[in-house]
This record gives structure tokens, C-alpha cells and sequence, in this order.
């Protein structure tokens, strides 16, 4: 079984115009309402995908019953906490020949609703997978991960961590089975761009040697490498196809690596399913649907890079 955590959902509002022009009034030729959230997305896509899972986290407010019933509409399986203030985020993206993104505040579960979630993940255990997976909400410690991990890896719970910063740092020491950071994420580890295929290996081997089991990078039109458990370092282009949208393709690259290696144990065949639902994800509008990831994932190839 799989859970996913998403402790900072939302509502994407996006708004297509033909151009933007601040300070007057902009006419929309096309809206669209989305359910956000890394975690959330990782939900969609796997139960999409015919896998299992129960999408956990935090809920509030109107926008918060907006958000549970379009993923009961869609089949997504919830176990959502709701707080007693706030509201769920709503994030605005405007779109004309770029995108904004302007991210709303989503509220800070209090200690109750944390010990809530916690109540929950205790029943894991090592026919479980945990993803967590996106920001966190402003006022909470950026250990927060790592807190939540405490426990279940030594509980057998394969752990998967999707966050950037000290977020995804201070979780390193728990031994997470796998993060996925993508270039950007990793470079401000780093501390400086990593642009080569040795300097991204070398930036995921620093990961690994802070505790991440295996380290999943994703690349956008670059496809993607994996730093597998035993040091072997795999690479998977993208294939070719026109972007349309790139939001939550990192998140189906997780579901997509998830849905295969559950189902086969092959951790090369993962890191291609994963290249093409992040894929078939960029190339349509809205998260991929089962047919237009699998019919990418003929395309897909991964290459073992001994010399990195």
C-alpha cells in the first residue's frame, strides 16, 4: 500500500490570455481549476495508473472541500485531516506567452491535527510505501520530514522524499529509499549550477553519502538520472514530443518509478516508467492519463553510465 503526505495542498487556478497587461483589466480565454500539491498529484497519477494508494494530509476551509471532492470525483482515495481554521490554498497561475505562478499561504496544521497525521502513519509498516512530497506550510520547522521518517525506516517503511532545501536535507539522515530532486533543487544543494552529467552524478553521490538510499534526478527535456543503492549510475532521455505544460511532471516521474518498481523490483524499468509519465505529463494539458504514459514508455531506453 501506498500513502502519500501532502502537507501544503491547493487549488491551481490557471488562467490562459493572449497577453498580460498589469494595471488594466485582462480578459481570460481560458480557465482551469485544478487539484495541487505535490502529494496530491502523486496520488492522481498512480491511481491512474491502477496502484493502490490513500492521498493524507491537511485540509481547510471551503477550498478544502472543493479539493477532497474533485479527487473523490476522480477516484483518488483520501484520508485528509481537517483544520479547524484557515483555508486550503488557492495558487494562481497566468499563462499568455509565459507562466506566473503566484502561491497562496496555506495554513499551519497545529499540534493536535500533526499528532492526527502521526496516528495514522504508526499502522505502516514494511509492505508500506510513505511519500512525502512537496513545500511546507509557513510556521513549520523544516525538519519536519525528517521528524515524520523517525521511526518508520527502521520500521521497514520504504520512505520517499520529494522536497527541495533544508526540507529535503535534514530528511537525508533517515535513510529515505529515494528522493527526487530535480537539476535546479540540486544545484542549491550544491551550492553552485550543475550543468554536466558528472556534476549531477557527483551532486547525487553527495545526497547519498547524507543517507538517501537511492537518488532520482529529474532533468525536464533531459530525461533523467538515477544513483541506484549499490552506486550504479543509470540515465534516461526524454522522449521527443512538445511541452505544453510542465507543472506536476516531476510528480508523475515519482508515481511512474513507484508503479514499476512495486510491481517488478527492476529499479531500471522504474526509472523508465518514470521518464515517460513525467513526460506524457509535459506533453498534455493536466496530469498524463494510463495510455498516453505507457505508449511513451515504448520510447524509453535507460543507459548505464559506469564512468561517472
Amino acid at each position: 500500500m501506498i500513502d502519500t503526505v501532502t502537507y501544503n495542498p491547493s487549488l491551481d487556478y490557471r488562467v490562459r490570455l493572449g497577453a498580460i497587461e498589469w494595471g488594466a483589466v485582462n480578459r481570460a480565454e481560458e480557465t482551469q481549476l485544478r487539484c495541487g500539491g505535490k502529494g496530491i498529484n502523486v496520488s492522481i497519477v498512480l491511481t491512474r495508473l491502477g496502484v493502490e494508494n490513500t492521498a493524507l494530509g491537511f485540509a481547510a476551509g471551503f477550498t478544502g472541500d472543493a479539493l477532497e471532492q474533485e479527487l473523490h470525483r476522480m477516484g483518488v482515495r483520501t484520508d485528509l485531516i481537517r483544520l479547524q481554521s484557515g483555508m486550503t490554498r488557492i495558487n494562481l497561475k497566468l499563462c499568455d506567452a509565459r507562466e506566473t505562478e503566484i502561491n497562496g499561504m496555506g495554513p499551519c496544521p497545529d499540534e493536535a491535527a500533526q499528532a492526527a497525521l502521526w496516528q495514522k502513519l504508526s499502522a505502516l509498516g514494511p509492505q508500506d510505501t510513505l511519500v512525502l512530497a512537496g513545500s511546507l506550510p509557513a510556521g513549520m520547522p523544516p525538519d519536519t520530514y525528517g521528524t515524520v521518517l523517525a521511526g518508520l525506516t527502521e520500521r521497514g517503511v520504504r520512505t520517499v522524499v520529494d522536497a527541495s532545501g533544508q526540507t529535503l536535507w535534514h530528511a537525508l539522515r533517515r535513510r529515505p529509499f529515494l528522493v527526487k530532486p530535480n537539476r535546479d533543487e540540486l544545484s542549491e544543494l550544491a551550492g553552485r549550477a550543475l550543468c554536466t552529467e558528472a556534476e549531477i552524478a557527483a551532486g547525487a553521490r553527495r545526497l547519498q553519502a547524507q543517507g538517501a538510499r537511492n537518488v532520482l534526478v529529474s532533468l525536464g527535456a533531459g530525461g533523467a538520472l538515477l544513483l541506484d543503492e549499490a552506486g550504479r549510475i543509470r540515465v534516461c532521455a526524454a522522449p521527443r514530443g512538445t511541452v505544453r505544460d510542465a507543472v506536476g511532471a516531476g510528480d508523475s516521474m515519482v508515481a511512474g518509478f513507484l508503479a514499476e518498481y512495486l510491481c517488478s523490483g527492476d529499479i531500471g524499468a522504474a526509472l523508465c516508467m518514470g521518464v515517460a509519465a513525467g513526460s506524457a505529463t509535459a506533453f498534455c494539458d493536466g496530469l498524463a492519463q494510463p495510455e498516453q504514459i505507457r505508449a511513451l514508455r515504448e520510447q524509453v531506453r535507460a543507459a548505464e553510465r559506469l564512468e561517472l
